[in-house]
């Protein structure tokens, strides 16, 4: 890796200014992405890799972030494994996830190439990348794409076990695995649909299945609305780092966590009038005494209606407050 802030953040070395990386920094919120979504709908801007690597560059040569990070979506794991799936323009599938018709939706091997485009994308992007910049991959996370998998549709704790274990923990960690070859640096585990899991599920099964992917190696994971307990059970897991949303105390958790910290500035904020906006970044940055073990971002993504002078100002006041 030749991105040293990145680097160091992962390895825990002391720097002052911490690298910058957005979830969701390639997106709508950008003219210069709408401009290509003129000529390209959301499929193809995932799928072929050029473009893919396009749009992911994007917020690089826009806004100078530290880190690219692959441009697709989660949900192309479950159309790869049968499950028709189409954009209009949110997603939806045609055929969702039961008890009784999942033994077709089974194939690993057959999920994998189909989301071959996600590793071309990243080899791309890799090579369209100066050579001071990472790259970051992401799945989904399983509970979530489960959620997404079955729908509307009930099913027992005992079949979203099995379905998990025999299925989509497999495949995210082949996945993991083919998107580290392709050049990702780490790759993210993205599990933001945590709603429906009860607390004791979570920690007694579901954190299990989560540390068989943590211990792979370089990946992170990001959650959000978790009960303190389980959060620290979540620290004390091999993660090559976490992300953290604005209701994360940030200076508490950079102590007690031994990869990087992602965040965790409320990206609400961003969306306010010019000097409420300057007023609460400015807020937030003074309470940040360690930046050690720190990447720089928001609490979720940005946000659709994100003005990008804000995104801009963002990447230069940190650089500024951190040099």
């Amino acid at each position: 890796m030749t991105n040293k802030k990145f680097e160091n953040a992962i390895n825990r070395v002391q720097q002052d200014c911490p690298p910058i990386w957005m979830m969701r920094q390639a997106g709508r919120y950008q003219p210069s992405y709408m401009e290509l979504k003129e000529k390209y709908n959301f499929e193809q801007m995932c799928k072929l890799p050029k473009i893919a690597s396009e749009v992911a560059m994007l917020p690089i040569n826009e806004f100078d972030f530290d880190i690219a990070i692959l441009f697709s979506d989660i949900l192309w794991h479950l159309e790869g494994l049968g499950l028709p799936l189409k954009f209009d323009p949110g997603p939806k599938f045609q055929i969702h996830l039961s008890e009784d018709n999942w033994e077709q939706y089974t194939d690993v091997d057959k999920a994998l190439h189909h989301i071959k485009f996600q590793s071309n994308a990243l080899e791309a992007t890799r090579t369209a990348l100066p050579d001071n910049k990472s790259l970051i991959g992401f799945v989904g996370g399983p509970w979530s794409l489960l959620n997404y998998a079955l729908g509307a549709n009930k099913a027992s704790n005992e079949f979203k076990t099995m379905y998990l274990k025999k299925v989509i923990i497999p495949l995210l960690k082949d996945s993991i695995r083919v998107q580290k070859a392709a050049g990702a640096d780490a790759v993210m585990i993205l599990d933001s649909g945590l709603g429906n899991i009860s607390k004791n599920y979570y920690d007694k099964t579901y954190l299990p299945m989560l540390e068989s992917i943590a211990n792979i190696g370089d990946v992170g994971y990001y959650v959000r609305g978790l009960p303190a307990s389980s959060m620290s059970k979540v620290k004390k897991m091999k993660w090559t780092g976490i992300g953290i949303d604005s209701t994360i105390d940030l200076q508490k958790t950079l102590k007690t966590t031994t990869g990087f910290v992602q965040g965790n500035f409320n990206e609400a904020h961003m969306l306010l009038d010019t000097n409420a906006y300057h007023y609460e970044l400015d807020k937030w940055l003074d309470t940040v005494s360690n930046t050690t073990g720190w990447v720089c971002g928001l609490g979720h993504g940005i946000t659709k209606t994100t003005p990008t002078e804000n995104v801009k100002h963002f990447v230069e006041t940190v650089r500024r407050k951190f040099s």
